[in-house]
C-alpha cells in the first residue's frame, strides 16, 4: 500500500512519533524546529531541541529535550523539570526515546553536528536516570518486545540494531547483542517500533522507506515513503493498525528537495500489523 500525506506541516527533522494512547492522537517532534505538533493542528514552540515523547496521563507529557527531561501539561502549558540530560554538555543533545512495557522512558543522545561518539542512551525510571550505553554516535531504533524481556536500539553511524535482555524491572541484565546488521547493505536504521506479534518497524533514513523484519530478524518487506530522509514510525490509529511516519528536509541536497516536495511531512499507510499501547511512564 502507498503512504498518503497525513499532516503536511513540513518539519526541517522530524521525530519521535507517538500515538497517545487516551487522546487518540498522533504527536510528533521537529527537533531542529523546536516544535511539538499533533495531528489535531495544534503545535507548540518551545526554547530548546525536542524530540522524544512519552505520557505520563491524559494531558500530561514527558518530553526528552537538548538539556532535560521535562514534563508539559496541553491544558495548563506548564512546564516542571524532572531531571538534567547532559545539560552541562553544550555540544549533544537528545535524540530517540521511547517509554518501555514497565513504565521507564529510554532516551538516547547524540552530537549535534552527529560528532562521533558524542552520545549515549539513557534509561529514567521513578525519578532515577541512569546511562546504559556508551559511547553512541547516533542513537535510534530504541523499542521493546511486547513482554518487555528485550529492548533494541541502534548506532546509526555503524548500522547494526542491537538487542539487550532485561530484568523484570526493566534494567539491562546482560549485553547487548547483535539483531541486525544493515551495514554490508549500506542502510541507516533510523527509529523503531514493534508491532504485537514481535515484529519491528525500522524507518531507514536516506532509503525512502520503512522496513518490516520479524523478530527472528527476517526481511518481510517495506512500507514505501515519498521522501529519502525517513527517521521514525508509530503504530496507532482507531485499532492501532495505521503505520504514521516522520520523515525530515534536513540533509537533502537542493535538487532532491525540489524532487521531493513532501520531505519533511508526516505520512500514514494502513497495514496488516496490530501496535502496542505505548505505556504510561511512571515518575
Amino acid at each position: 500500500m502507498s503512504a498518503e500525506i497525513h499532516d503536511d506541516r513540513a518539519c526541517i527533522l522530524g521525530e519521535g512519533a507517538f500515538w497517545h494512547p487516551e487522546l487518540n492522537k498522533l504527536f510528533w517532534c521537529d527537533i531542529i524546529g523546536r516544535r511539538l505538533l499533533c495531528d489535531d493542528g495544534r503545535e507548540w514552540m518551545f526554547d530548546e531541541h525536542i524530540s522524544a515523547i512519552g505520557w505520563v496521563s491524559e494531558t500530561l507529557l514527558l518530553i526528552a529535550s537538548e538539556t532535560a527531561l521535562f514534563t508539559f501539561d496541553l491544558g495548563t502549558l506548564a512546564q516542571t523539570k524532572l531531571c538534567a540530560l547532559e545539560a552541562d554538555n553544550p555540544a549533544t543533545r537528545s535524540n530517540d526515546g521511547r517509554a518501555d512495557p514497565n513504565g521507564g522512558f529510554w532516551i538516547g543522545t547524540m552530537g549535534k553536528q552527529a560528532e562521533l561518539e558524542y552520545g549515549a542512551i539513557y534509561r529514567f525510571y521513578k525519578g532515577e536516570l541512569r546511562r546504559l550505553f556508551a559511547p553512541i554516535t547516533i542513537s535510534n531504533a530504541i523499542c521493546f518486545s511486547p513482554d518487555g524481556s528485550l529492548a533494541y536500539f541502534t548506532d546509526t553511524y555503524y548500522s547494526r540494531v542491537m538487542s539487550v535482555a532485561l530484568d523484570k524491572d526493566g534494567w539491562p541484565r546482560a549485553a547487548p547483542q547483535l539483531f541486525l546488521d544493515l551495514s554490508k547493505q549500506g542502510l541507516n536504521p533510523d527509529g523503531a517500533v514493534t508491532a504485537v506479534n514481535g515484529d519491528i518497524l525500522i524507518a531507514q533514513w536516506g532509503a525512502a522507506n520503512v522496513a518490516h523484519y520479524n523478530k527472528f530478524a527476517e526481511f518481510k518487506g517495506s512500507f514505501d515513503m515519498p521522501t529519502d530522509h525517513i527517521t521514525c514510525p508509530a503504530l496507532g490509529g482507531p485499532d492501532m493498525s495505521t503505520l504514521f511516519v516522520t520523515s525530515a528536509q534536513q540533509g537533502l541536497s537542493a535538487t532532491k528537495r525540489l524532487a521531493q516536495p513532501d520531505a519533511g511531512k508526516t505520512f500514514s499507510v494502513n497495514t496488516d500489523l496490530r501496535g502496542i499501547s505505548a505505556p504510561r511512564v511512571i515518575l
